[in-house]
Parts: C-alpha cells; sequence; structure tokens
C-alpha cells in the first residue's frame, strides 16, 4: 500500500492554478487546474518519505471490530481525530442520530481533518471508518476499511513538513473519515452510508459566498475503499474527471521508471496499478450521495481482487480502489 500512498502524495502536490483575465467566482476557479510537473528528484524525495513502522502503528489501533455504538467504535473514533489534530490540523465531527433497523437509533460521527480552515475550496481524501456488524463472527474490516483509513494518517504523518508549507492556501487538503458506511442488515438507500448521506445533505444544504453551498467548496472527491488486498488494478470510470486519472497513472509509471517500486505484483506477472482504460460499472459507496447532488466524479475500482481481512483470509468478492469524484 506504500505505493499507493506515494502515488497519492504525488497527486497532492500536482495541483496548480492556471490565470485568467475573466472574473470568476471561487467554485468556477476548479475549471482553470491543471497539474504542475515533478522533477525526478522530486518524486524520488516523496518515495523516499515511506514509513511502514509508522503505517503499522496506525493500522493496530484501528484494525479491529468496530461497528457503530459500541466502545470500539468510539475509541477508534477518537484514536483518528487526535491523530490528525496532532499533526496540526482543524478537525471538526459531524455527530447525528439515526434510526437503524437492527439497533434503533444510534449516533453516528462523521470526522472531517482540514489542513487550512480558512480555505474556500478543498482537494478531499475520504475513506470509512466503521466495520460491518454480523451474527456469525466477529469482522475487524482490514481492507474495508481500516486500511484507507491508516494511509490517509500515514500520509499526513510522513508528509508534514511538506504540508506544512501549504497551511495557508486554496484550495486546501481536506480528510474525511465517514462513519456508518456498511449495512446494519441489508444494503439499501436507507440502510447504507449513513454518514455519507447527512454529510452531503447538510452541505448542499449550508449556504457558502458567492451564491454557492458549502458541497461546492469540494473540488475533487477522492475516496479509498477496499484496498490493502495484493495487485490492486484501477479504472477510469468518469470522462469529466479521467485527466486526473491520468496523472495517478502518470505517477505510478514515473514511480516505476525511477526505480521506486521494488515489490510491484505477488505472485503474477508485472502489472500496473492505474490501467488506461475505462469501465461503466456503478459502484454503491461513500460518493453515492455527493454524485446525486451534482458532483462530477472520477472513479476507478479493482474487480478482480479478492480482498482479505488480512486475520481470516478470504471474505468476499468485491470491488477494491478509489472513487473521485468532482463537484461543478
Amino acid at each position: 500500500m506504500s505505493y499507493i500512498v506515494t502515488t497519492l502524495s504525488i497527486t497532492v502536490l500536482c495541483f496548480t492554478f492556471i490565470n485568467t483575465d475573466t472574473p470568476l467566482k471561487f467554485y468556477q476557479e476548479k475549471d482553470f487546474h491543471e497539474a504542475q510537473e515533478l522533477t525526478d528528484e522530486n518524486i524520488k524525495d516523496i518515495a523516499q518519505l515511506s514509513d511502514r513502522q509508522q503505517f503499522k502503528k496506525v493500522l493496530d489501533e484501528i484494525l479491529i471490530p468496530r461497528v457503530v455504538g459500541t466502545p470500539n467504535h468510539e475509541k477508534v473514533g477518537n484514536y483518528i481525530a487526535n491523530e490528525m489534530r496532532g499533526l496540526g490540523w482543524d478537525v471538526t465531527e459531524d455527530v447525528f442520530p439515526e434510526k437503524t433497523p437492527v439497533f434503533g437509533t444510534l449516533n453516528f460521527k462523521n470526522i472531517i481533518a482540514k489542513l487550512n480552515p480558512n480555505a474556500d475550496r478543498y482537494l478531499v481524501l475520504a475513506c470509512h471508518y466503521d466495520s460491518k456488524y454480523t451474527r456469525e463472527h466477529v469482522f475487524v474490516g482490514a481492507t474495508d476499511s481500516a486500511v484507507p483509513c491508516a494511509m490517509m494518517i500515514n500520509l499526513a504523518a510522513v508528509m508534514s513538513k511538506q504540508l506544512d508549507k501549504l497551511k495557508s492556501s486554496s484550495p486546501s487538503l481536506m480528510f474525511i473519515f465517514f462513519d456508518g458506511e456498511e449495512a446494519f442488515r441489508q444494503w439499501g438507500p436507507k440502510d447504507s452510508i449513513y454518514g455519507a448521506r447527512h454529510l452531503a445533505k447538510m452541505w448542499h444544504g449550508t449556504p457558502y459566498k458567492d451564491g454557492a453551498n458549502h458541497l461546492q467548496r469540494m473540488d475533487v472527491l477522492v475516496l479509498l475503499d477496499l484496498l490493502g488486498c495484493p495487485d490492486p488494478v484501477f479504472y477510469s470510470y468518469f470522462k469529466s474527471t479521467e485527466k486526473w486519472y491520468l496523472r495517478m497513472a502518470t505517477a505510478e509509471q514515473r514511480l516505476a521508471e525511477l526505480g521506486q517500486m521494488s515489490v510491484y505484483s505477488q505472485g503474477k506477472a508485472e502489472q500496473t496499478y492505474f490501467r488506461l482504460s475505462s469501465s461503466n460499472a456503478v459502484i454503491e459507496d461513500d460518493h453515492i450521495p455527493f454524485m446525486r447532488r451534482g458532483e462530477r466524479r472520477y472513479s476507478s475500482h479493482n474487480p478482480e481482487s479478492v480482498p482479505t481481512n488480512m486475520a481470516h483470509g478470504p471474505r468476499r468478492y468485491d470491488s477494491a480502489g478509489f472513487q473521485y469524484h468532482r463537484q461543478p
């Protein structure tokens, strides 16, 4: 997973704004962003920031059963918020009650961390931190989604010096750790993605300047889910953000060419993670409420993978990968 973290790190540092003589409202500026080229030395420096011990330390704190409403769930949520605060990010919590089909009304908590809380616009990385409830067995949800949570915290930690230089910039970075992604009984519109549904509705209904709402402050939403299995494969899902997907593919290619990927594949012929092809598959995940409220979006998933929970072997066939969405 360190290679994917490094690819994300390169993408984070690549945004640049092209000046225009036409007066723009803040939410229109995203249309004039292009990718900034990093030198080979820049990329090598970023790759050397990888810290697997720190990643494992974070993962160990999250990799426990954490069903909404349990002490473990509260423990993990508090850990994530405290880690991000300790790294100097501004952290707020979106706490709300909602009725569930198994446990009645539960309190959910989305965790929102901002590098620059005064920015108008954000590049958003997101995942979910709750784990699935089952009667049959204990479920720790390594790929779903302890690993993505650990990846995001690890990225913020290893890039702290680089990100400190960007603390007054706009667009800035926002990390969202969604709560309640998992269904309690059966996946459906009222029993799944509780946190994402609540946050998208709240931000869409909260006015901001220039006649916009808070949802329009999100330039791009990159959703990480079901990551952690060997040899993930990602595809471009949306034409509107394909150019940013291609930047991820280019970052991976340059990392490989510079010899920064020591172990690329596990027991297979060498393959790239980010494929130069697209897919029309529809994936139900935390991006859906944002997409339905007007976001243009990019996503890539790994339909070939069999995610494992690291401790108990294969658990189900599913997709693994990124969702990448853009607010118009």
